[in-house]
């Protein structure tokens, strides 16, 4: 593997980390070794609605507890809240949604999730209001991308870049925050490959040639015994519930392994280097 600049760890504080959470956080630690690449820990914290407290610490009471490193990025609550939580880059965010608006890349939506479904029944938006001429400066509308003729996955069509309440939309936040921090490393799971795809789109509009350069690893999702996808909201998988159980970190990770389908048991994020195949999945 040739060697990278920076990597990120970068986890939403809407529920406690859960084991599908430590796998990718594990793999990412792994593959920062193996490139010599910076772990950077970053805090996606603009759904401002669903951001406790309680969620921010327990970033870094597990990542601590697991023994994953990271070498950038808050410490702890206070340099989280006082540095690096992504509110402080709302002006970058600003900075690129004007300038999808001068390019004429965008157009106001005024459709809710109801309506989506009500229209399509997977929610797939398929470009309702992309002539209806509403106001982008309209306070009920969030912001579209136009990706007419752009060939993405139906749920990434006209993917919002800005939400109604006026906050960047993930897709939007999450590339500017990469070309910002110069992350070369993106490691995340396989549910966000249509996430990838459209984000590489946007960096393209943007001019972003180092996102549309960078690597991506891929990674199989976890899944319980039911064969359903880990969540937040799985409690008896959050990493919080587990300990309380008395759960020691090598008890996580030999879990996880079970979960993984890995080969061999792995008792550590070192261990796991060697589950990872050579080569990355680069889209």
């Amino acid at each position: 593997m040739h060697p990278f600049i920076r990597t990120r760890i970068a986890p939403t504080p809407s529920g406690y980390l859960h084991l599908g959470n430590v796998f990718s956080f594990a793999l990412t630690a792994a593959l920062a070794k193996r490139s010599g690449a910076q772990i950077l820990l970053r805090i996606d914290d603009l759904d401002y609605t669903r951001v406790k407290r309680e969620y921010v610490e327990d970033i870094f009471h597990t990542l601590e507890f697991l023994k994953i490193p990271w070498h950038e990025g808050p410490r702890n609550y206070r340099e989280y809240k006082q540095t690096y939580s992504q509110t402080y880059r709302l002006p970058l965010y600003e900075e690129a949604l004007q300038q999808l608006r001068q390019q004429g890349r965008v157009f106001a939506c005024g459709c809710s999730r109801a309506t989506l479904f009500a229209r399509h029944p997977d929610g797939v938006y398929t470009g309702t209001c992309r002539n209806r001429g509403l106001s982008l400066d309209d306070p009920t509308c969030s912001w579209r991308i136009d990706t007419s003729g752009a060939a993405l996955p139906p749920h990434m069509q006209y993917f919002v870049v800005r939400k109604r309440d006026g906050f960047p939309a993930y897709q939007l936040a999450s590339v500017v925050d990469d070309v910002h921090f110069a992350v070369d490393l993106i490691v995340r799971g396989e549910d966000l490959r249509e996430s990838t795809q459209a984000q590489i789109y946007l960096a393209g509009l943007l001019g972003y040639d180092s996102f549309v350069s960078t690597t991506f690893y891929h990674h199989n999702l976890l899944k319980d015994f039911a064969q359903g996808k880990l969540s937040k909201s799985s409690g008896a998988t959050s990493v919080q519930y587990l300990r309380k159980q008395g759960k020691t970190a090598e008890d996580i990770y030999r879990k996880i392994t079970q979960l993984a389908g890995l080969e061999r048991q792995v008792s550590s994020w070192e261990e796991m280097e060697a589950s990872i195949p050579v080569g990355l999945i680069k889209n």
